[in-house]
């Protein structure tokens, strides 16, 4: 016989928008952003936290979503790919990640993209070295092995968001 465990009432920010879910203490955040408010960009490669696959910026901190419980996102603010542009409206180091020919497979992709943008937009390092952008992306894995390209996109985006913002 399975205990039942009561499903638990959670409003957080996703993308600028409030939402309330009920979940099971035990769902993971990755499963909620992705199967429940069907954001796609969400993956999960590991389970474990060290893909980076399923990365979202928790109130400005760089997380993976596997490890994180969606009831521990109670009144935080979640930002994932969905949220940093659209197909009408690309954001900057999306569209240096295409002018780049970064994406392989894409599998990677967003978790990437959402790394790039919390060292480039959050941390507001819009002069980053090599070193940085290395570091900033460490927790990314990518099989086809389009790093190279992950550093020139980043370096293209920082040059572009700098032009933007006059800087």
């Amino acid at each position: 016989m399975s205990e039942e465990y009561p499903l638990i009432p959670v409003k957080f920010v996703v993308n600028g928008k409030e939402v309330e879910v009920k979940v099971k203490p035990y769902e993971r955040l990755v499963d909620t952003l992705r199967y429940r408010l069907g954001l796609s960009s969400i993956k999960e490669g590991c389970g474990r936290g060290e893909c980076g696959s399923c990365v979202v910026i928790v109130d400005d901190k760089l997380v993976p979503s596997c490890l994180m419980l969606t009831v521990q996102v109670r009144g935080k603010k979640i930002l994932t790919l969905e949220g940093i542009g659209s197909e009408d409206k690309l954001h900057p180091i999306q569209k240096a990640f295409i002018e780049t020919h970064a994406p392989q497979c894409g599998f990677c992709i967003p978790g990437v993209i959402m790394a790039a943008y919390w060292l480039l937009e959050v941390k507001k390092n819009l002069n980053p070295s090599i070193d940085d952008i290395k570091e900033a992306l460490s927790g990314n894995i990518c099989r086809c092995g389009s790093y190279f390209r992950f550093i020139k996109a980043v370096q293209l985006a920082a040059e572009e968001l700098r032009k933007m913002k006059k800087i």
